[in-house]
């Protein structure tokens, strides 16, 4: 590859392409890389630290079980985990109909038509439909107060306050009963059933809503809505949640696929993907993305939401849960947790607690009786037990799926003491006295899941062949490179992979006390280090559970410091048009109006429009974003230059870290003059995609930003200047940490710096085989591109009729996912290869795009006709070559166009 560039080696490469300016001289300083076997024993001891306590604290987490074919067939297979997001319908088929039955899930439990394909979390959930009624309402004149019940969840109260704030809406707190639909008021939420268990009747609070034009976004527990009235008979206008309970594990806290679900009516404000039902092109049902104008990348600063990654992977488990169990099965798991939590309920009442009169699902609130709080909190934990503590005294108790006799027999032994404790018979007994009925207007009635595809899979044997079914009509990494710019697809190492299933990992609750969780807190510290050393940074924050929290969570960071200096004025963010599609969403989500910097003809920025915006913007100026290397795959040597302006104005500098596989162990982006940038640990540090997410996001800043990193509302500190939690958890998705950790202690210094210059061999490599068939868009120095690289495909349209979107679906027939369509530049390709693949890979890919290129020009030549040929008509599919053929080229030139 190095003797096709004409150099030497990899040192060469690099002091060829990336300016000597911004690079590192010393290595990083990390420690020597560990085998696989030697870092697997190291997690397992991380993991062991880890006290695994059976979790009844509840706050919208709760024990469950991921049937082990469901763990084995999704969570563990790469078929799934390497997947893209579902862009390319065609080769999506498998992962988006397991979306649509997630859609489905969602839409009948709340019994509204429209749900999206998951959000990050309950909490940023809650805040998006916040954020969303708003926008349902600003054509009506809707005010500035959201209403939030006090019975939500805390966290959720506190990551709205964290979105609402630079927003200029007025978050507030109080009793759902006593509330009066002000005109100001523009929507309310409230919990249902309430973080402390009860089950409401939410009716007449919203007839009273929609009366006054007030919308009621309810936040409910998926599971619940088996047995419970689904929110839209009570009015609700928007259902939002979590899926954790439906076969995922808790995970510290992450990840898992939260939900929103709406009224017809507003589907085109709802942020996040929708799976919609389409035809193909012979006229059969097919799924694909739905209204996609909506997304970010495209509206950019005018886009609903940031919403990038999602947790496509966790919300395709939840959707097999469902799929498993059927509705039979769901209100069987769930019938059985209210018995449980009956029976329980009479026991304590025979000891003398008191547990209340009130409606309930799964979730007691008990005053103790001959305890205390504290006694009966330290009984449980000698039994291995977490409860919920409230201010007052009382203590909560949520039970979930694994509950069995022993459980409960160890409850009451905790709050009554061993003398006055009961016997299994005991249970029995309350089990056969317990009044199961759920009254009016409290049941469900009516059917749910009605679809074939909850009815059909009740074995083993047909749950796994329909998975495998599903996932044989994608494309992963199992098939071939997917060469995605700005995407990072790279390999995702099985023993990377392997210990998030282990239950030291994936069974803890994310409030669990910090004595329980030694082996995370050092793994978080040790892996915060790393990242310290890599970024150059001085501090980091875990919280932000996807590369688009990480960018709002760090302007929020740089929007406290300013105001920490009385300079809360400053609200213009500066944005390349070479940035990243998230950043003016971002923006625009933390409060800054975003003005816009022009880029020249090599695709860096415009050094004299930067400065005239700087200046003009003048005590306003707030940040910043610039994504490096750009997106338009160059290292911009003038990137200290561009913050020492933006910092002389009295600004901070973003940068977006999403391209940082072509800078780890070769430059830091702290010594590049930013001031924070976020990290994907779901592109660079190998947590795989999951067909659309998980994703992890987490900040680095420099000492002066550190007092404002995001606390969490359970975070024993408080800090007032500190932002707000971003994340429904404290440390976002942690369970997938472990990914991260393993994959920088396997590789070390070294083997970073080795990855990074691969990658940027990789994409020159490419760009050198491809210059002689497509133009390369963009270069920086010495001719030579960063981590990827754009083909310019527009001239094509003029010469033979074919776009880019033409060669991106005859690259299916050639076994290839297509590069980044159309973005940054439309009309455009861009190839980001990484440093994973082989030269064997590589050059099947690039032998794929110079063949299309021959077939372009069989149609610039006229021997193939402009409407009728292979580009036009790609993707071929089995059953098209299984009927007559009439087209003037052949079965194998169709879909066996390559020796492969």
């Amino acid at each position: 590859m190095l003797e096709t560039l004409g150099l030497v080696s990899l040192d060469d490469l690099i002091e060829a392409a990336v300016p000597q300016t911004i690079r590192m001289e010393a290595e990083l300083d990390l420690p020597e890389p560990r085998t696989e076997p030697e870092i697997l024993a190291e997690l397992r001891d991380l993991a062991a630290r880890n006290r695994v306590f059976r979790s009844y604290q509840g706050l919208g987490y709760h024990e469950c079980i991921t049937p082990p074919v469901i763990q084995r067939c999704i969570l563990e297979d790469p078929g799934w985990y390497t997947a893209y997001t579902p862009y390319q319908a065609e080769i999506a088929q498998g992962r988006m109909e397991a979306l649509l039955n997630f859609q489905t899930v969602v839409s009948d439990l709340t019994g509204l038509p429209v749900a999206n394909a998951s959000l990050l979390d309950e909490a940023t959930a809650a805040a998006e439909a916040m954020t969303f009624c708003r926008r349902v309402l600003i054509r009506r004149g809707g005010n500035r107060v959201f209403f939030v019940s006090r019975q939500c969840h805390p966290q959720t109260i506190e990551v709205i306050r964290t979105r609402a704030r630079p927003l200029g809406i007025e978050v507030e707190v109080s009793d759902h009963e006593t509330i009066t639909f002000r005109p100001e008021v523009f929507a309310v939420l409230v919990q249902y059933p309430t973080t402390d268990g009860r089950v409401p009747d939410y009716e007449d609070l919203c007839r009273r809503a929609r009366e006054a034009g007030v919308l009621v976004v309810v936040a409910a527990d998926l599971l619940s809505l088996a047995l419970l009235r689904p929110p839209a008979e009570f009015g609700a206008d928007v259902v939002v949640g979590n899926s954790q309970r439906f076969g995922v594990p808790l995970g510290y806290g992450g990840p898992h696929a939260a939900f929103m679900a709406t009224r017809d009516e507003y589907k085109r404000q709802l942020p996040g993907r929708i799976v919609g039902v389409s035809r193909d092109a012979e006229g059969r049902p097919a799924v694909r993305l739905a209204l996609q104008t909506r997304e970010q990348h495209i509206r950019r600063d005018r886009a609903t939401s940031n919403i990038c990654t999602a947790q496509v992977l966790l919300a395709v488990m939840a959707s097999m849960y469902a799929v498993y169990h059927g509705p039979e099965g769901l209100r069987r798991i769930a019938g059985r947790i209210r018995r449980a939590a009956l029976v329980l309920a009479a026991a304590l009442r025979q000891a003398g607690c008191g547990v209340g009169e009130a409606l309930f699902f799964d979730t007691l609130r008990v005053t103790p009786g001959s305890r205390s709080q504290v006694e009966v909190l330290q009984a449980a934990r000698e039994r291995g037990i977490n409860l919920r503590a409230f201010k007052n005294g009382d203590i909560g108790v949520a039970l979930g799926e694994t509950v069995e006799v022993q459980d409960l027999i160890d409850l009451v032994a905790s709050f009554a003491g061993e003398g006055s404790g009961v016997a299994e018979a005991d249970l029995e007994r309350l089990a056969g006295e317990v009044d199961e009925n759920i009254s009016a207007p409290h049941r469900r009635s009516g059917e749910f899941l009605t679809h074939p595809n909850f009815h059909a899979y009740r074995s083993e044997t047909e749950l796994l062949r329909y998975m495998q079914r599903l996932r044989s009509r994608d494309l992963s990494l199992t098939t071939s490179m997917i060469p995605l710019g700005s995407c990072t697809m790279k390999l995702n190492a099985a023993a990377e992979m392997a210990p998030i299933t282990w239950p030291g990992f994936s069974a803890l609750h994310p409030f669990a006390p910090e004595d329980q969780a030694e082996g995370y807190r050092t793994l978080i510290e040790r892996l915060s280090g790393w990242l310290k050393e890599i970024t150059g940074f001085a501090g980091v924050s875990m919280m932000p559970n996807s590369g688009a929290q990480g960018e709002f969570a760090g302007l929020l960071v740089i929007r406290a410091w300013q105001a920490a200096r009385g300079q809360e004025r400053r609200d213009i963010c500066l944005i390349p048009e070479s940035a990243h599609g998230t950043n003016p969403a971002s923006a625009v989500m933390s409060g800054m109006e975003v003005v816009v910097v022009r880029c020249d003809t090599g695709g860096n920025i415009d050094l004299g429009d930067l400065r005239d915006k700087a200046a003009a913007h003048g005590d306003r100026l707030a940040a910043l974003m610039v994504t490096y290397p750009s997106t338009h795959g160059v290292f911009e040597e003038s990137i200290r230059e561009i913050c020492e302006i933006v910092h002389a104005r009295g600004g901070q500098v973003y940068l977006d870290g999403a391209n940082m596989n072509a800078l780890v162990g070769l430059c830091r982006p702290a010594a590049l003059g930013a001031d924070v940038c976020h990290v994907n640990l779901h592109k660079t540090f190998c947590i795989p995609h999951g067909g659309g997410g998980p994703g992890m996001g987490p900040i680095c800043v420099a000492a002066h930003l550190v007092p404002f990193l995001p606390r969490h509302p359970l975070d024993a500190t408080g800090d007032p200047q500190r932002v707000g939690p971003v994340s429904a958890a404290p440390h976002g998705s942690p369970s997938v940490l472990p990914i991260s950790y393993a994959y920088i202690a396997m590789m070390g210094a070294a083997g970073l710096r080795r990855a990074t210059q691969v990658a940027i061999l990789s994409a020159n490599y490419i760009a050198r085989r491809l210059e002689a068939h497509y133009p390369l868009l963009y270069a920086g120095t010495n001719g030579l591109v960063a981590h990827e690289c754009i083909l310019d495909t527009r001239p094509f349209k003029k010469s033979a009729g074919i776009e880019a979107e033409d060669i991106a679906k005859r690259l299916m027939d050639y076994g290839f996912h297509a590069p980044t369509m159309s973005w940054p530049v439309a009309g455009t390709l861009m190839v980001e290869p990484t440093e994973s693949e082989s030269k064997q890979e590589i050059d099947r890919f690039c032998d794929a795009l110079i063949s299309i290129r021959e077939e372009i020009r069989q149609v610039e030549s006229g021997a193939a006709d402009r409407q009728n040929n292979p580009l036009k008509n790609a993707p071929h599919t089995a059953q098209s070559l299984a009927r007559s053929w009439e087209r003037p080229y052949s079965r194998e030139v169709a879909a066996f166009p390559a020796p492969w």
